[in-house]
């Protein structure tokens, strides 16, 4: 794929940017590795302090760069600039609670192991390399970068070819707030060049947000080298709705939750699962609800979705729709791509569908819902964990019983009731299964990048 803007909203090349050639990219490193050396010597204080000034960069800038984001990606252009709002806060978040996050924590009866003092410390690695989409250019980035710096790492971003210019903006950022040169810098190269990177040996561990089989490549590839790493895959969540729901409530959700960032997110409701008793009601309401939405041009602030980011990703959506539709389903809004420039898919629900349809078990990445009737409680159960991902979920119910059933026997690395799965600094954030390994946000997720040191004195 070639390293360029181009606008999914019209089809249309805005910009083509040229790779790193290998000489550019070893400088970058040897930046980067520098950095991580200066950094390991800084205070929380003067990270902390830097980390504050990038984030009022970043304020400024916030229209003009959802505007860009949208052009890069076509997210509705409100969606952008909170998605800029939303970095800000995360960094501010790290910003503020690094040094706490990351204090020492002593052995409070150190005699149990025959020392006078013992305790724990975290120390950062290194250099980390991102590997990043392009679904949420800014904010996938700075959830790692704002935790990884604040711990006194340095960052190497690896982002998605068709977002060259919010990877550009990233690559200078931190600088611009004061962090020492090469803290954080972009590597504008190809997929296949991804390897070789992580098999320096200044890069001390890897982060990847994106597709199964890439994350398979690059654990892979990190094992080989016995590297930390974390993976955020794929995700078909369920959005499961029981008799006892607040039906409407729930459906007026469920289209949120569906078509935010034009259904291009893993923790997106995908696969919506309706208790018998309520599903006539609640499909009729989602389908009509999912019908009105607007669609159109992302930068206009009354659209509600978008295109698809690529040419491919609407393919591969429609190839889904068309095989459960050949298959048996029932298609209640949508079904087709929309005949207007660009790569727009009609927001659709389909319903009925047969166990050997692929959208059973594969991830719909764009405003296609899949909508289940559930004969009981178990049977709900059965299908929100049939699919190989785990990532988040969420139940609809107000029964305290129902509740606890479905916290406890969800594959998921989280469960939302009565509302729709977002992320949040304040949280832990990553999935089971093949949704991948690892944790993002919260202490948690600044920890997995730092050694976590033992010190025992005598």
């Amino acid at each position: 794929m070639a390293i360029a803007t181009i606008n999914p909203t019209t089809g249309s090349t805005e910009m083509v940017i040229e790779p790193h050639d290998p000489s550019e990219v070893e400088s970058r490193i040897a930046e980067a590795a520098s950095a991580a050396e200066a950094l390991r010597a800084t205070s929380y204080a003067e990270r902390a302090s830097w980390m504050h000034a990038a984030a009022d960069i970043l304020e400024d800038q916030a229209e003009g760069i959802g505007e860009l984001i949208t052009v890069e990606m076509g997210k509705p252009v409100l969606q952008s600039v909170a998605e800029v709002h939303k970095s800000v806060k995360a960094m501010r978040f790290y910003a503020d609670n690094a040094e706490t996050f990351l204090a020492d924590v002593p052995l409070d009866d150190p005699s149990t192991v025959g020392a006078s003092r013992a305790w724990t410390r975290y120390e950062p690695l290194g250099v980390v390399l991102a590997v990043m989409p392009w679904n949420y250019p800014l904010w996938q980035v700075i959830r790692f970068a704002a935790p990884a710096l604040m711990a006194g790492n340095a960052g190497l971003l690896k982002h998605a070819s068709n977002v060259p210019q919010s990877a550009l903006f990233l690559d200078t950022l931190f600088e611009r707030g004061g962090f020492p040169k090469g803290s954080f810098r972009a590597l504008l190269i190809g997929g296949g060049e991804v390897a070789s990177v992580i098999a320096d040996p200044r890069v001390k561990a890897v982060t990847l947000t994106g597709s199964e089989p890439a994350g398979r490549s690059v654990a892979a590839i990190a094992g080989d080298h016995v590297k930390k790493s974390v993976l955020e895959l794929g995700g078909s969540d369920p959005f499961i709705v029981l008799a006892s729901a607040d039906v409407r409530t729930a459906a007026a959700t469920a289209v949120k939750a569906r078509i935010n960032n034009n259904g291009q997110s893993c923790i997106a409701g995908k696969r919506f699962i309706v208790h018998t008793d309520v599903y006539d009601e609640f499909a009729a309401e989602f389908a009509k609800l999912m019908s009105e939405l607007r669609v159109g041009d992302p930068l206009l602030r009354d659209t509600e979705v978008g295109p698809v980011a690529t040419a491919s990703g609407r393919d591969d959506l429609a190839e889904l729709v068309d095989d459960a539709r050949a298959k048996g389903a029932t298609v209640l809004t949508g079904g087709s791509a929309l005949d207007m420039p660009g790569w727009f898919y009609a927001p659709t629900v389909i319903a009925d569908l047969p166990d050997d349809a692929r959208l059973v078990q594969e991830e719909a990445f764009g405003p296609v819902a899949s909508l289940y009737r559930a004969k009981d409680n178990d049977d709900a159960l059965r299908i929100a964990n049939q699919t190989t991902f785990g990532l988040s979920s969420a139940v609809w119910t107000n029964d305290p019983d129902e509740e606890a059933y479905f916290v406890s026997h969800l594959d998921a690395g989280a469960v939302f009731i009565n509302g729709m799965t977002v992320s949040y600094q304040e949280l832990p954030f990553g999935g089971i299964k093949r949704s991948g390994f690892g944790r993002e946000l919260a202490a948690v997720g600044q920890r997995e990048f730092c050694n976590l040191k033992t010190v025992w004195k005598a």
